[in-house]
Order: C-alpha cells, then sequence, then structure tokens
C-alpha cells in the first residue's frame, strides 16, 4: 500500500505530505483548491505521461515522492529490484518533471526509466476516474475481471485448460516444421542413400587406400627392383660357381681372404686377434645379407595384370575419397553418420503420424477443458453480474441492470468443444468471449458497459465491481485511487457510496477525492486540501483533519459554512456513518481483512463519539439541540443528503 506522499511544486500544491492510512482516505478541499493536483501527482509518480503545464508557476520543477510499504515478493518489489532498485527498507518512488518538460524518475534510490514506474504502478495501484476506465473500455479486461472474481472456480479448470494449450502448440510446431522438410527430406535421403550405396558396392576395408599405394608403387617398378637387388647380391656374394666361368670379386670373398692373411699371426697380437674376430663377424654378415636379396629377388613379381588391377581399385577408391572423405577411413566414418541419419530421416514418417496422433488426442482434450472453463465462467457470471446489481443499486443506479455475457464465436478450422460447438474460435484464455453488459434503464436493452455507462456511472460500475472482487479475496493490487466516483449524487445514494467505498476498504487501501460529506463521514482518514493566498501567490497544502476540524470540514462541504446546524449535522452523519460502519462489519465478520481487524471499526467509532460529543459540546454553548431538529436517524440522513448536494 502507498504510505506517504510528498507533493512539491505541482499545480497549485506547493509543498504538501499525505500520510495514508491503510483503509479509507478521503481528500476533500474548496474548488480550485488543488484536489485534482493529488491524482495528477499519484499519476506522475505511476509513470503517467508527464504535462509540463502541470509545474507550479515560478518553480523550476515539481517533484512527487511516494514510500510503497509491499513484501519482498509481491510483484512490484520484484520488478524494482530487476531494476536495480534497493528496496530493504521498503520501496520509495520519484518523479520529478522540469518546467521545460524534461521527466526523470527514480526507484530504490536508483534512476530508472520511466516506463519502470508505470509497471510498477500496475501492480499497486488501480486508478478510476472519469478518464481512466479502461479496464471497462477493453474487451479482454471483462474476462479478466470475470476470472478474478471467479478465483479458483475458474482459476483450476483454466490452469489444465492452458497446459494442454501449451502442450499442443509445441506438437503443432514440430508438426509444421516435419511437413515443410518434407521435401528437403525426400532430397537428403536420396542423397545419403546413393552414398551409401557406392561405398557398398566397393566395400572399402580400413587403411586399404595406403596399402594400395604402397603396392602400386613397388609394382611400378618391378624391373628396376628386381635389377638393382641382382647386381647388390652380386657385389656381395658374387656369381654362383657352377655358373661362373671364373669367380668374380665380391664382398664375402674378400673378408675371406682377408681373414687368411691374419690367420698365421693371431697368436702373436691379441689386438691382432680382436680384428680377426671383427672381420668373421662382418662375413656372417654380408652372406645372411645376400641370402635376404636372393630371397628379395624371388618375390619380385612382373604381373602386369595386377598393377592394373591396383591401380583401377585405387582410381575406384578415389571417387569415395572425393565426396565423402580424404581417405578411406573418413569415408567409413562418413557411411556411418550417414546410416545414422538414413534411419532417423526414414523414421520421420513415423514420427509424422505419432505427432498426428498426439495433436489430435490433446486437440479432443483441450475441448474438453475448454467446455468446463466455459461452464464454470457461465456459473461464475451470473453471481457476479447478481452481486454488481445489488451493489449499483447503493450506488444511485438502483434501477440499473448489469449481465455477464459469456459467448463463443464460430469460425473455419476451430476447436470443437462439447456442447459449444464443432469450431470454435480458440486462444490461451479459452473459447470464451465475455463482456459485461448493463442495462441502464427499465425496458433499455443491455450493452457494452463502455457504451451504456456515461463517466460517472462507469466509475461506480468499477466502484462496484472492485467491492465485490475485492470480497472475493480477489483485489489485485492494494490501492484503489477513486476521483469523482460520486459526480451527479446526493442525499442518501451519496451514503450509500461511502459506505461501499468503506467495505472495500476493508480488503485494500482506498483513496477518493470528494466533494461529499457523506462519503467523507466514512473515512478512515480525511485528508483536506486548502489553499492560501498572501496578496500575490496562492499556495496549497494538505492536512489530516480530526476531531473539531474535521467536523467543521463536513459542515463547510454540507453547507458552505461551519454554522451551528451545519455541525449539528455534521455530527450526526459522522454518527450515522459510524453505526452504519459497524453493522456492515458485523454482517460481514469472518471475512479475511488484509489489514489489522478491527482497526476502522475503532477508528470509526471513536470518530462517532467524537462526532456526538462536539454536538453536545456545541447545545451547551447555545447552540439548538441537533436531536430537535431531527426525528430520527433516517431523517437526519435524508437532510444531511439534501445539504451535501450543495457544492464544497
Amino acid at each position: 500500500m502507498l504510505q506517504e506522499i510528498r507533493i512539491q511544486n505541482l499545480g497549485v500544491i506547493d509543498d504538501a505530505v499525505l500520510e495514508l492510512h491503510p483503509g479509507l482516505n478521503v481528500v476533500s478541499g474548496e474548488t480550485g483548491a488543488g484536489k485534482t493536483m493529488v491524482v495528477s501527482g499519484l499519476g506522475l509518480l505511476l509513470g503517467a505521461r508527464a504535462d509540463a503545464g502541470l509545474v507550479r508557476a515560478g518553480a523550476a520543477s515539481a517533484v512527487v515522492e511516494g514510500v510503497v510499504g509491499v513484501g519482498p515478493e509481491h510483484p512490484a518489489t520484484l520488478r524494482a529490484t530487476e531494476a536495480g532498485a534497493d528496496a530493504d527498507d521498503g520501496l520509495v518512488l520519484v518523479r520529478t518533471l522540469t518546467a521545460e518538460g524534461r521527466s526523470r524518475a527514480h526507484v530504490g534510490g536508483r534512476s530508472a526509466p520511466v516506463g519502470v514506474l508505470s509497471e510498477i504502478g500496475e501492480h499497486l495501484v488501480a486508478v478510476h476516474g472519469q478518464a481512466d476506465q479502461w479496464r471497462l473500455r477493453q474487451a479482454d479486461q471483462h474476462r479478466v475481471l470475470l476470472d478474478q472474481y471467479a478465483g479458483e472456480g475458474v482459476a483450476g479448470p483454466l490452469a489444465r485448460y492452458q497446459g494442454l494449450y501449451d502442450e499442443l502448440e509445441v506438437v503443432r510446431r514440430e508438426l509444421t516444421a516435419l511437413r515443410e522438410a518434407t521435401r528437403d527430406r525426400a532430397r537428403e535421403v536420396e542423397v545419403l542413400q546413393l552414398g551409401l550405396e557406392q561405398i557398398e558396392s566397393l566395400d572399402p576395408q580400413p587403411g586399404e587406400d595406403a596399402a594400395l599405394r604402397a603396392e602400386d608403387d613397388r609394382l611400378s617398378h618391378a624391373e628396376g627392383l628386381r635389377a638393382g637387388a641382382e647386381e647388390a647380391r652380386l657385389l656381395l656374394a658374387g656369381a654362383e660357381e657352377e655358373y661362373a666361368a671364373e669367380p668374380a670379386p665380391s664382398v664375402i670373398a674378400a673378408i675371406v681372404a682377408a681373414r687368411s692373411a691374419l690367420a698365421g699371426l693371431l697368436d702373436h697380437d691379441p689386438a691382432l686377434r680382436d680384428l680377426e674376430r671383427r672381420l668373421a663377424e662382418l662375413g656372417y654378415l654380408a652372406a645372411d645379407l645376400g641370402a635376404d636379396l636372393s630371397s628379395y629377388l624371388s618375390d619380385i613379381d612382373l604381373d602386369p595384370a595386377r598393377l592394373a588391377w591396383v591401380q583401377q581399385r585405387r582410381a575406384d577408391l578415389a571417387g569415395l575419397t572425393r565426396k565423402y572423405g580424404e581417405t578411406v577411413d573418413d569415408v567409413l566414418v562418413w557411411g556411418r553418420d550417414a546410416a545414422a541419419r538414413l534411419d532417423s530421416l526414414l523414421s520421420a514418417d513415423d514420427a509424422l503420424e505419432e505427432l498426428e496422433r498426439r495433436a489430435q488426442a490433446l486437440t479432443a482434450e483441450l475441448g474438453s477443458a475448454a467446455a468446463e472453463v466455459s461452464a464454470a465462467r457461465s456459473g461464475a457470471a451470473d453471481q457476479l453480474a447478481a452481486a454488481v446489481t445489488a451493489e449499483l443499486a447503493h450506488l444511485a443506479m438502483g434501477r440499473a441492470v448489469v449481465e455477464v455475457s459469456v459467448t463463443t464465436r464460430s469460425v473455419d478450422d476451430g476447436l470443437a468443444v462439447p456442447g459449444l460447438g464443432d469450431s470454435v474460435r480458440w486462444a490461451r484464455h479459452g473459447v470464451d468471449e465475455v463482456e459485461i453488459l448493463l442495462a441502464a434503464n427499465p425496458g433499455a436493452p443491455a450493452r457494452s458497459v463502455a457504451k451504456a455507462a456515461s463517466g460517472g456511472e462507469l466509475s461506480r460500475v468499477m466502484l462496484a465491481l472492485e467491492v465485490v472482487t475485492g470480497a472475493h479475496g480477489g483485489a489485485e493490487v492494494p490501492t484503489f485511487v477513486f476521483d469523482e466516483v460520486d459526480a451527479g449524487v446526493g442525499g442518501r445514494a451519496a451514503l450509500d457510496i461511502g459506505a461501499r467505498l468503506a467495505a472495500l476498504a476493508r480488503h485494500a487501501q482506498v483513496i477518493v477525492v470528494t466533494h461529499l460529506a457523506q462519503v467523507a463521514a466514512f473515512a478512515d482518514r480525511h485528508l483536506v486540501v486548502s489553499k492560501s493566498s498572501d496578496g500575490h501567490v496562492t499556495s496549497s497544502g494538505v492536512v489530516s483533519v480530526d476531531g473539531d476540524a474535521r467536523l467543521r470540514e463536513l459542515a463547510r462541504m454540507m453547507a458552505g459554512v461551519d454554522s451551528a446546524t451545519a455541525l449539528d449535522h455534521a455530527a450526526e452523519l459522522l454518527a450515522q456513518a459510524g453505526e452504519r460502519q459497524g453493522r456492515e462489519r458485523h454482517d460481514g465478520e469472518g471475512q479475511t481483512e488484509k489489514r489489522q481487524p478491527g482497526t476502522a471499526r475503532r477508528n470509526g467509532s471513536r470518530t462517532a463519539s467524537s462526532a456526538r460529543g462536539a454536538a453536545q459540546q456545541g447545545t451547551r454553548k447555545g447552540r439548538q439541540p441537533a436531536q430537535d431538529a431531527r426525528g430520527s436517524a433516517r431523517e437526519s440522513a435524508d437532510r444531511a443528503g439534501s445539504r451535501g448536494s450543495a457544492p464544497a
């Protein structure tokens, strides 16, 4: 709720501080004193569009500050924290407007866009005036008001419906994606199948390309390899003796000759014996190497057919590596991935069929859930219409009848809803089109409340809705502001309006700007905007009145002066209001109240007692007793009502 508002240099207001009560706060004052500036200042604080003309003449800027008391989990606190605000010790909002038209906003000590104030304000205050009936002028808000009134009766079925709706939307998006990808999927399947067929027909083996490359190189140079190996063998081991005309010099023969030269001298020198041993090892190695060269020569094939096959195989594998990978191993990896992808694509048709079956099942469930939501809304609509009509009877609209229409609209490709139609327009909020209708006079057709009601009537319809929904614990915001809700109303009807505002204040904080004493008499806190002038400059301030000061203000509001008779009637009006509040609280005992139980009741009783005391004190000073001028409490209310219709 709003705990305190400070307004500086706004319109005629110089510097005013409004300390607000958690219940019903009434703002009154002479015409032109600046009551409207209180509402304008509150609007600026909550992100309304700024007008440089609001800045007080001669001032550089206007400033509106507000202290808000909300819990740490309240949506307003959470939004302010997101904006960087410090809300540990309460939320402080500031709006500054310069004479040049520049505007700045601060939230919790941090500079913020003005839009943040607006977002926070949506969770804090609902302003109702002849220019602020947006909730009744927007058709979708009629549904919101009905759901708010219905509470869990609609919230439960609606939550189930919205869960199904969201799930169906996911399935529908997947279906759309699959259907749109059908052509691309067919093309990809064709490419994958062709590639896998080519790989399967060649059946490449891991590392095969490297092995074939080595074999190709060997077969292509077989003659040169054979000639070189044969020459090396001859040099190392010499020609076979049976084929040679004479022994050819060779490495092995030279080693044998060298050993023979040393054979008779080995006993004379150990060093020479070691050298001879190394010669023997060299001979063994030369003999082994000669044998290996002979074996190599026997393995070399001059096979043109094999060479042709190897080269063709390499060419075939090269066709795969050009398309699917740099090596045969890469081609094999691509093949495995392609097979998995192909399997997924080929099973997409099965997935499509499964999704279509799931969509059909969800659509059927959604239709049943929509019917349940619609039935709950229809039941709540009758109750809401009756309750609001009854409230309007207390708000000078006793002949008005409110209807809450819950209908559906048929469209192509709609939702089949049992009992409502085979093709009904549907959205996330359901299938219902909700409209609050008003028949202002007997015999008049019920029309949309936004069209059938005047500005003042809209304010009273909104008040009736807020009282009814607040009594159900459905108030969305902690504070309601009513401006000119009593326009065109007087007499006993004004007392009824005051009583209904007090009833709403049992569930939420209420701030009302009024010129009627009958409304002000129900206040938990009465704030008076008064203006003063030094002959050159006129300024206004705001004071909280109680006791005799409040009595004089009520007398002024009724009669324009605080004469003895006016004071008597003001005292009786306070007493009447206190008694009525006591009766209504007793009737409503057991309801959950947002502020501490009994606070307003004690305030009301104390106000009534002080009013009676003031009236008695006036009698002792020679004033005509108030009770001599009244026959009964009802007659007093009638007279107070007739005086209350005088301009304040």
